[in-house]
């Protein structure tokens, strides 16, 4: 197939497409040039980082050379520089190979195009010309025949007038002769001229312009040839470079294991041993006198002794706080403490309690009640899925990438029928107007075929779009939801994590009430208001699944256990609505953590 045969009436089709070509070529050299210029400057920023940490001093004035550690650095520092000059030999290759060459290649192929295309337009002047000109005879043709019968109807009216003279009558015959006479010459060349320009026109569309765009589709293939090899120069250049920058990643491998921490360490003693002697003890010194305080019999830290803060601190002794999940623990008011307030929390007067240091009790609160933060307990694995044609069994973002891929292969098959569409209406016309050339209604069947697949293509278009539609509405929801907890870590939970105690929470509940509205005894003055945790772990047979720690979580309170920062972990126990899940670490230890500090995956 050729431009010339198939696409004789594109001309302009044709003219925007090799322009397109050449913009092409022209993109990719620009494209090269950038990159020649990222590779130079990460070269040359390369080596710059290189200097600014190079050692300044001579290797014999420089005590930190003999380190294993330093001497691996600069080794590491000397490989990076040879990688730089690596970089800058590909974009050597890229400036010259690539840059200059199709910069020159393309000039060529547009004065090439310009010449062709020059050619194109002088032969469709032409036959413009020679149709005027038909246009014209056509014209004068019909005029002088209008003035031939006018003549010739003049004449034969003074014929049959008696009144006009014999003179009268020889003049309007000959009148009409010379008319008539005209209008045969219009005739000869009306038919001279349009023998022509069907000639002219048969030269036009079968010969001269089919050459013209001959000589332009293997201009554009030459190019194209061109272009592609263009582009494997890119990864030629990086292959050249591949073993040098091999060797270099080596010599960074090697100068990693040749760090010796155990030669550094008697490196580090050779060089800085003192040889005094330790020293010895440090007396103690007792300040206890002056901070002696003595506790309150009225009061739980107010100077006025005021009974509804007594009667809150006899509830709160009273509760003993149930870890349950209808019972759920709430830190104590500070003022409720008995101690004195630090200056920052509290301007107020400073009363004592019961000897217990209170900076002691707030560390505990601030160490143990934690935030509440929303639990994964609908998160669990998925078994058995069906692969659906809205891929409706993938992630949303999943689905919405798949949605997107059918969407733009049904539109390309679309445009594709559209296309041919066209094709098999445009060689209908064709068949129409020249019959020798082929039977019009053999290209029916064809034509209702192609209507049928477009149709077919326009209904699966519009559900994927509806589709698509619901799939990105989903992604930006979960994506705003999701926003807050990747940005940092999130708070945990605000209740404690659970205690042995909880399943008899329901039970007491009822006499914790009741015992919230007794007196305070004085026997109850001692007794503390915040209550440890305490649980022993019961050990499974076997974790129900696994989790990665996706924050680190330092587990300062009884009952937590403390975690790393991708760490992985055994689930030993889902969250049960209060924001805790209970792990097993690989090392050891067992307990609770926040549930939206792990990514789970059950059995």
């Amino acid at each position: 197939m050729d431009w010339g045969t198939e696409l004789w009436d594109q001309f302009e089709v044709l003219e925007r497409h090799t322009q397109w070509g050449l913009d092409l070529l022209d993109k990719y050299v620009k494209f090269v040039k950038e990159r020649v210029e990222v590779e130079q400057s990460y070269a040359k920023q390369l080596r710059s980082l290189v200097k600014k940490y190079l050692p300044k001093r001579p290797a014999k004035d420089d005590p930190e050379i003999k380190f294993s550690q330093q001497q691996s650095f600069v080794q590491l520092l000397q490989e990076v520089n040879d990688f730089a000059g690596q970089r800058e030999l590909v974009a050597e290759s890229l400036g010259i190979r690539v840059c200059l060459e199709l910069a020159k290649y393309s000039q060529e192929m547009k004065q090439e195009r310009k010449m062709h295309f020059q050619e194109g337009r002088r032969a469709q002047q032409q036959l413009e010309n020679g149709f005027k000109q038909l246009e014209n005879s056509k014209r004068k043709f019909e005029r002088d025949c209008r003035e031939a019968e006018k003549a010739a109807h003049t004449a034969e009216r003074l014929d049959q007038d008696i009144n006009a003279t014999k003179a009268d009558v020889e003049k309007a015959k000959q009148q009409a002769h010379l008319r008539n006479h005209m209008a045969e010459e219009s005739k000869n060349e009306y038919a001279a001229q349009l023998q022509r320009f069907n000639r002219d026109q048969a030269h036009f569309y079968f010969s001269q312009m089919p050459q013209i765009f001959d000589k332009l589709q293997d201009m554009d293939e030459r190019r194209a040839t061109r272009l592609g090899a263009g582009y494997g120069l890119l990864s030629e250049a990086e292959l050249q470079v591949v073993p040098i920058i091999g060797k270099c990643l080596e010599g960074m491998k090697v100068a990693a294991e040749s760090v010796d921490a155990k030669n550094d360490s008697h490196v580090l003693i050779e060089l800085h041993k003192s040889g005094f002697a330790r020293p010895g003890d440090l007396e103690f010194e007792d300040f206890s006198q002056v901070m002696n305080r003595v506790p309150s019999d009225s009061s739980l830290g107010t100077p006025d002794g005021r009974p509804e803060l007594r009667a809150a601190s006899s509830r709160s002794r009273a509760k003993r706080w149930p870890f349950g999940k209808k019972n759920k623990p709430r830190p104590p008011s500070l003022s409720l403490l008995g101690g004195h307030l630090p200056s920052t929390l509290s301007d107020g007067p400073s009363s004592p309690r019961s000897g217990r240091d209170p900076l002691a009790i707030l560390s505990e609160i601030s160490k143990s009640v934690k935030p509440r933060l929303a639990s994964f307990r609908s998160l669990r694995g998925s078994r058995g899925t069906v692969v659906t044609e809205d891929f409706s069994h993938l992630p949303p973002e999943q689905q919405r990438k798949r949605l997107q891929q059918q969407l733009e292969e049904r539109n390309r098959e679309l445009q594709k029928e559209e296309d041919q569409r066209e094709a098999l209406k445009k060689m209908k016309d064709v068949y129409e107007k020249t019959p020798q050339m082929g039977d019009p209604a053999s290209l029916e069947p064809r034509i209702a075929e192609t209507l049928g697949n477009i149709e077919r293509l326009k209904l699966e278009v519009q559900k994927y779009e509806a589709w698509l539609a619901e799939a990105e509405s989903r992604v930006l929801s979960n994506r705003g939801d999701s926003l807050s907890r990747h940005t940092r870590p999130p708070d945990p939970p605000t209740t404690a994590p659970p205690d042995s105690s909880s399943s008899s929470n329901n039970s007491g509940s009822q006499d914790n009430k009741e015992s919230s509205e007794e007196p305070p005894s004085e026997e109850g003055q001692d007794t503390p208001i915040y209550t440890e945790f305490d649980e022993d772990f019961e050990e499974p047979a076997s974790p129900i699944g696994q989790c990665v720690a996706i924050y680190h979580f330092e587990g300062s309170s009884e009952g937590t256990v403390s975690m790393s920062e991708g760490e992985d972990l055994s689930l030993m126990e889902e969250d049960k609505g209060d924001g805790w899940t209970r792990v097993r670490r690989k090392q050891g230890g067992e307990g609770y953590v926040p549930t939206s500090y792990l990514r789970v995956t059950l059995n």
